[in-house]
């Protein structure tokens, strides 16, 4: 593996991912970080884009064994945001100038649901229409797994990203972590509708969750390559204690380290995608955020759910900024963004640019 290689990531084989992954000196570390942000810089830019979060529902059909909110967690309060709840927070995001907004929820498919999601995005498109957003805030949608009709639905009212992160492309490790019921490919099928109808398609994975080894998050990576997705939302697998796997270490590895591993070398795979700096990451370590941005991230999330609920919907133990209010979460991550030299685009959807057979 040459050192251009390393830097375009145009040549990296399996091995090389393999071999990056693997890093501990912390002069190559460092290294690999300069060559992800170099990347991240001419393919990207300097800029950072928000999504503000509504987690809208901690309602859930799935039993997922790692999750916080899986449906047979009876010590979680359930709720569900009203219309008005979820729209006030959506105007406030887009007089902020975010630009895009996250609607997050358990996963369910019932008619309710499906008709409650769609009709909040129509609703959510019409009102943040303005001279700084002529076409409103851009909506991420991330509610699980969904018929080709359904996502059809959502794409016709105003959504135009979706994320559905596949935890893991491992069919042996995936099935150790979900019930029977759930499969892995009913994931991979939904990843193909979504990018048929044009949505800009976002998943994910954990990173050191245990059992998993190098060699599975390497593929993880050449399956985000393989599928063609416009954005990555992946991060430190961080148990829960009211879970089957709440008693179960890690993989064993510096899951800070190797989340950050993960997002430097998938930057250099696919240059020109948004990767998130996720909450995860400063569950770990309290700059874990801007760490994140400093190896080839681009895209923050500032917190927008009512504190009331906020820690209703906690996916994992130890989860931060469950207690500050939507205003301090804003000033707070602004500053953390600042503090890595780079700026805040605002009033900006912040989407990759398709080209050539990227097009759906």
């Amino acid at each position: 593996m040459n050192k251009r290689d390393c830097i375009t990531g145009k040549s990296l084989s399996r091995n090389d991912l393999i071999e990056l992954l693997s890093l501990e000196n912390p002069v190559k570390i460092e290294q690999l970080r300069k060559n992800a942000e170099n990347v991240l810089l001419s393919e990207r830019g300097n800029q950072v884009y928000f999504r503000g979060l509504i987690e809208f529902s901690n309602i859930c059909r799935n039993d997922c064994y790692y999750c916080g909110i899986r449906k047979s967690n009876n010590k979680v309060k359930r709720y569900s945001l009203s219309e008005k709840q979820v729209v006030d927070a959506a105007l406030w995001c887009a007089k902020q100038g975010y630009g895009s907004i996250v609607l997050q929820s358990g996963e369910r498919n019932d008619s309710e649901f499906v008709d409650t999601v769609e009709r909040l995005v129509y609703v959510i498109k019409e009102k943040t229409v303005s001279a700084q957003l002529p076409d409103g805030l851009g909506i991420t949608l991330c509610v699980g797994e969904h018929t080709f009709e359904t996502y059809k639905r959502f794409f016709a009212a105003g959504a135009h990203r979706y994320l559905l992160r596949i935890e893991t492309s491992s069919e042996d490790l995936f099935s150790r972590f979900h019930p029977q019921t759930q499969k892995i490919q009913s994931r991979i099928d939904c990843l193909k509708y979504l990018k048929e109808i044009g949505y800009f398609v976002g998943t994910g994975v954990m990173i050191g969750m245990p059992g998993q080894t190098i060699e599975s998050l390497a593929d993880d990576i050449l399956f985000f390559k393989k599928t063609g997705v416009d954005m990555i939302g992946m991060g430190p697998y961080i148990p829960h204690s009211d879970t089957p796997l709440g008693e179960k270490e890690p993989s064993g590895y510096n899951n800070l380290l190797l989340s950050l591993k993960m997002i430097a070398v998938t930057r250099l795979v696919l240059k020109d995608i948004n990767i998130a700096a996720t909450t995860a990451l400063q569950a770990l370590k309290h700059n874990g955020r801007e760490l994140g941005l400093r190896f080839g991230a681009n895209v923050v999330m500032p917190q927008l759910t009512p504190k009331e609920v906020r820690k209703e919907y906690m996916l994992y133990d130890g989860k931060p900024c469950t207690e500050e209010s939507r205003d301090d979460c804003s000033v707070c991550l602004k500053k953390r963004i600042l503090s890595t030299g780079r700026i805040i685009s605002l009033n900006n959807w912040g989407d990759r640019v398709r080209m050539g057979n990227d097009q759906p």
